[in-house]
């Protein structure tokens, strides 16, 4: 058993896991806020104490997520120092400042004030605990800035220098404002919105459908989250456009990989499918829509983009010998999987908040009946876009200073890593499946009566 192989898989499930939560968090916190200033500042008698009681209702949702979150995050900064000590020692400098300030800036903000938030009901005044919900939303959003600072650097180093062998920051304010940091932050804030609030649309139907004394009061839901799905997906589209834009710069082959791309193109085409062959360096077939991609990235149908053999070969002369390409059928059938998903999302969010805002949803049951199907694909999209992310700069751990074989604990045993993965592996899908089932437990037994009805 292969100890570098078996900490990659076991770096990546934990991962997956954890991200499974991260997004979540960051937009249910957002829409929880909301949520509570809706309560605070409505002025409709019948609409104040359901909606005080969908704050309490979501928040509830919010914080079975947070805790599976939290338990997967903290087992997976460990991986840092017992799989990657090579890489902690190399830059533990650089990396370990954004993640010291997460802690004190963003994690102490979000976990002190959620403790405020959630004893503190019948003991604060209304203004002052929805501040609360915001002090959250503001805590959690910076936790994942911090974090994607450190990534950032990862994919793109700035700010640092070489001394004795070991990378060192030397310009913090640089490391903050890696232009890499724009793109990555502003999608995962608008893939978070958009997770969030697929749950809130899923939800809200079936309580629809199978709740009627809280039907009046979900009917509202779904139209507010519909527009909140609604702007989280055209976030994560403008954003992911600008970032890949960016791209082109920062990592071109990352892109031309993401696109099955291996031979120069002006005007470049966009492969809607492709049978790749990177053994080969080519593909078999393609489905090709021509100038798009050169469309895409420069605003205009024309414009060169390197192919893959060419970013490696220029990679070979500035780096040594090796093979600088990463997975190309991984990363060129994620970011359609992203992609296809974001826009099935949008649909679904255009189709609900019409309806809903027609008041029309009674005549399509059988939608609402089907969406819970839905729910997988934020979280789909998500795991494929971190993939896109973290598998696109390989074989590099840090682009163009480390690469992963280099990264690993030089003591470490395959065996030891293959009965600690197991074992978190499974720990953490009966984590999952216990929340689960306290989650849905909770929303089937909770009915929030509502006496009006909006328009």
């Amino acid at each position: 058993m292969d100890a570098l192989l078996l900490s990659r898989w076991q770096f990546a499930i934990t991962t997956i896991y954890h991200f499974l939560f991260v997004p979540l968090t960051l937009g249910l916190t957002i829409w929880v806020a909301l949520l509570e200033t809706c309560y605070i500042r409505t002025q409709r008698p019948h609409w104040k104490e359901p909606c005080r009681q969908l704050v309490r209702f979501f928040g509830t949702l919010f914080l079975i997520n947070f805790s599976l979150g939290v338990v997967t995050g903290i087992v997976q900064e460990f991986h840092f120092g017992m799989n990657w000590s090579e890489y902690s020692r190399f830059m533990g400098d650089i990396f370990g400042a954004p993640l010291a300030l997460e802690a004190l800036t963003a994690f102490f903000l979000e976990s002190t004030f959620l403790g405020v938030w959630m004893f503190g009901w019948d003991k604060l005044s209304p203004k002052v605990h929805c501040l609360c919900a915001w002090l959250i939303a503001l805590g959690s959003n910076l936790s994942a800035f911090w974090i994607l600072v450190a990534n950032s650097f990862m994919q793109h180093p700035v700010g640092y220098v070489m001394q004795n062998g070991r990378a060192e920051m030397n310009d913090f304010f640089a490391l903050i404002t890696n232009p890499y940091v724009v793109g990555e932050y502003s999608h995962a804030l608008f893939s978070g919105i958009s997770t969030a609030g697929m749950l809130v649309i899923v939800v809200s139907a079936w309580k629809y459908i199978h709740d009627e004394s809280s039907r009046e009061a979900f009917r509202q839901v779904l139209k507010a989250s519909a527009i909140y799905l609604a702007v989280g997906v055209l976030g994560v589209m403008g954003s992911g456009h600008m970032h890949t834009q960016y791209l082109a710069v920062a990592n071109p082959m990352k892109l031309a990989s993401m696109e099955a791309l291996w031979e120069d193109a002006n005007p470049a085409p966009f492969a809607a499918m492709a049978v790749i062959d990177q053994d080969h360096n080519q593909n078999t077939f393609e489905l090709k829509i021509p100038a798009l991609f050169s469309l895409m990235l420069y605003n205009k149908p024309e414009g060169e983009v390197k192919g893959i053999n060419t970013v490696n070969a220029e990679m070979v002369a500035q780096y040594g010998n090796g093979d600088y390409r990463p997975d190309v059928f991984g990363l060129f059938w994620s970011f359609r999987i992203m992609v296809a998903c974001g826009g099935a999302m949008l649909l679904i969010a255009l189709l609900i908040g019409a309806l809903s805002h027609m008041n029309r949803l009674e005549l399509y049951p059988c939608l609402l009946k089907i969406l819970p199907l839905t729910l997988p694909l934020p979280f789909l999209a998500n795991t494929a876009g971190w993939f896109v992310a973290e598998g696109g700069r390989q074989p590099w751990i840090v682009v163009g200073l480390q690469k992963t074989a280099e990264a690993v604990s030089p003591n470490l045993t395959g065996l030891e890593v293959f009965l600690t993965m197991a074992g978190f592996t499974l720990l953490y899908l009966v984590l999952i499946i216990a929340a689960l089932y306290v989650a849905v437990r909770f929303i089937n037994k909770t009915s929030i009566p509502f006496e009006g009805r909006d328009a």
